[in-house]
């Protein structure tokens, strides 16, 4: 019986059957840094996996201290990204430091790392390697552009697979700058994208009985994200232009964020009316009392809304401010139109439903206290996984090497006082 069928057979603590995390007996060693890659690791941790952060024993991750408020304390940054993770420090520049990093991976199912271009390699930890040595292993990379692209050796961060994967060309105002979207696409979206590879190569695995390796390009993903702006693009005969808050294909009105009572920076809500046809219009019309505009014919198709856009908006405009955002939505919604308040951080966090649902949960750091967080917002019938706050640099270490390498304390004594752990 191999890890995942005997997980399958586990009982749920809580009771039932079948219960069990989704991915427990997956260990993953997780060489990631700052948010890309450590958004593949949490995910996993978020599934079950046991997943094993191996850090520098001098300051740790960099994310750890690099947009901390106080110094020697972890950063939300850090907290954020690193929760349900066990650290274990290895200097890799020591030969038995690199060594217990070795026999790790001949314990493992997943390695993955977003080290800069080439870094890996340098450390002889690269595909051919930890292969050789593990040839189940599923070993995962993260980086800007692909290993063939002509920009294979150049950093990247969230933002530069953004501007280079198409992202912010077509985010801004007609006529206006390029401009970055405020969530981190280029990093969470890339390490989303490398979670699902890593989950298809772990069932192929099932039947091969061999790992692979899988790569992942920033700039690759976020092609991929911007599908629809190839449909607008092969629409119109040219590449796809930044429309502010109208879809991309620019083929339909209302599409558009309106301000509503309240004058604060984020009382507006978004409404928007179908493409595939005029029944949105014609419910928003008779919510808001103006149902004479149902015969007007320049209002007559998506295409022809889309034409008159700005008449579009001094229909619906006036309307929308003499109410307040969560009213406007609740209104149009129960109407079927498609309406959504913008809500802030702020509000999110504090809602009793997210609280309850888990999609926001409070953990308890070992420096901060409580701490409030996104939570795993996938919800499955058969696991559920509680959400711990993220660890403490080489908390786990000893806790680590006795469990998977099998060593006595003064092993571990040994190893720290060597400077290898």
């Amino acid at each position: 019986m191999n890890k995942i069928d005997n997980a399958a057979s586990m009982l749920n603590p809580q009771g039932g059957m079948s219960g069990a995390p989704a991915l427990r007996g997956v260990r993953v060693i997780d060489l990631t840094q700052f948010e890309a890659g450590t958004s593949v690791t949490l995910a996993l941790a978020w599934l079950g996996a046991d997943v094993i952060k191996v850090e520098n024993p001098v300051g740790g991750e960099q994310g750890r201290g690099a947009s901390t408020d106080k110094p020697g304390m972890d950063s939300y940054y850090f907290m954020l990204l690193n929760a349900n993770k066990r650290s274990v420090t290895v200097n890799l520049k020591n030969e038995r430091g690199r060594k217990i990093l070795l026999d790790l991976v001949r314990n493992a199912d997943v390695f993955i790392e977003n080290f800069a271009p080439g870094a890996i390699e340098r450390l002889g930890l690269s595909y051919e390697v930890l292969s050789a040595i593990n040839p189940r292993l599923v070993y995962a990379q993260i980086k800007g552009f692909a290993s063939d692209s002509p920009f294979a050796s150049y950093l990247a961060f969230d933002m530069i697979g953004q501007a280079t994967g198409g992202i912010m060309s077509i985010t801004g105002e007609a006529g206006g700058r390029p401009l970055k979207p405020g969530p981190t696409l280029g990093d969470t979206g890339t390490g989303l994208h490398c979670t699902i590879g890593i989950l298809a190569a772990l069932y192929q695995r099932e039947s091969t009985g061999r790992g692979q390796r899988i790569q992942v390009a920033m700039q690759d993903a976020m092609i991929n994200f911007c599908r629809i702006a190839y449909a607008a693009q092969s629409l119109h005969g040219k590449a796809c232009e930044r429309n502010g808050n109208q879809v991309v294909l620019g083929t339909t009105a209302p599409s558009e964020v309106y301000p509503c009572k309240g004058g604060g920076p984020n009382d507006y809500c978004y409404i928007y009316s179908s493409r595939a046809s005029n029944m949105h219009w014609h419910r928003l019309l008779e919510v808001i009392g103006r149902e004479e505009f149902k015969t007007d014919p320049r209002f007559a198709t998506p295409q022809g809304r889309a034409d008159h856009v700005k008449d579009i908006d001094a229909i619906v405009a006036p309307w929308v401010a003499l109410h307040s955002k969560e009213d406007v939505m609740r209104m149009l919604g129960d109407a079927g139109v498609p309406a959504g308040a913008v809500f802030d951080t702020m509000e999110l966090s504090e809602d009793a439903n997210l609280r309850e649902r888990e999609i926001f949960v409070t953990v308890k750091h070992h420096q901060r206290g409580d701490f409030v967080m996104p939570g795993w917002p996938v919800k499955m019938s058969d696991s559920h996984v509680k959400i711990e706050a993220s660890p403490a640099l080489g908390e786990h270490s000893a806790e680590v090497y006795r469990e998977v390498l099998g060593l006595g304390e003064q092993d571990i004594a040994e190893l720290r006082a060597e400077g290898a752990i």
